[in-house]
């Protein structure tokens, strides 16, 4: 039997909304895998969409906690996250494929497992997220997001493809997952070193 998270998970700091998720279970139409990487982004934070306040493309992330924020990344590709309130948001980078790979695979058109969603534009391909999904609930279908078993260390380290505040060590990942968008080597051991507080 799965328990969805409830909105409390959610309504947390950012950071360690980011870090928890590692290792949970998300799926999108029973489609989906294991979150194995996963990236903060708070409202002070430069290199957040909501820096600058709200707009029609951040909206989502100035709701309710716990509902998807979907946003089309340079144009191409589109890309999953998890709002935690007050313009905070967790980015989806990675999940390790293990319900419905077939039709993942048919999808993205490989059969390469490791690939399938080592990154934030091939996991909404392969999970079929777009923007008819931004806004809603996390945890209610067509989405359904529950706790898994970690199995190994979760583990910290410079969010990657950004240009500002590129320092904070808000990229989280299952450490030696083969399913990582890219490697993670921790920097700080302290992750919440140099983290805004929360509301």
């Amino acid at each position: 039997m799965t328990i969805s998270l409830t909105k409390a998970f959610f309504e947390r700091d950012v950071v360690d909304v980011a870090r928890a998720l590692v290792g949970c279970k998300l799926t999108v139409n029973g489609i989906g895998g294991r979150i194995v990487e996963t990236e903060a982004y708070h409202r002070e934070d430069e290199a957040s969409h909501s820096f600058r306040g709200e707009t029609a493309r951040n909206a989502a992330m100035f709701g309710p906690a716990g509902c998807a924020y979907v946003y089309r990344s340079y144009g191409i590709h589109w890309c999953l996250n998890v709002t935690t309130g007050h313009g905070s948001a967790v980015l989806i980078r990675a999940l390790e494929p293990l319900l419905g790979v077939d039709v993942m695979q048919q999808r993205r058109g490989m059969d390469a497992l490791r690939l399938l969603c080592s990154g934030p534009g091939r996991l909404c391909a392969a999970l079929h997220v777009d923007l008819s999904l931004n806004g809603q609930a996390i945890n209610q279908p067509p989405f359904a997001l529950w706790h898994g078993v970690t199995a190994g260390k979760v583990v910290s380290g410079p969010r990657i493809g950004i240009t500002k505040n590129v320092g904070q060590p808000w990229r989280f990942g299952l450490e030696g997952s083969a399913f990582l968008s890219k490697p993670l080597v921790p920097t700080r051991p302290d992750h919440r070193q140099g983290a805004p507080s929360a509301e």
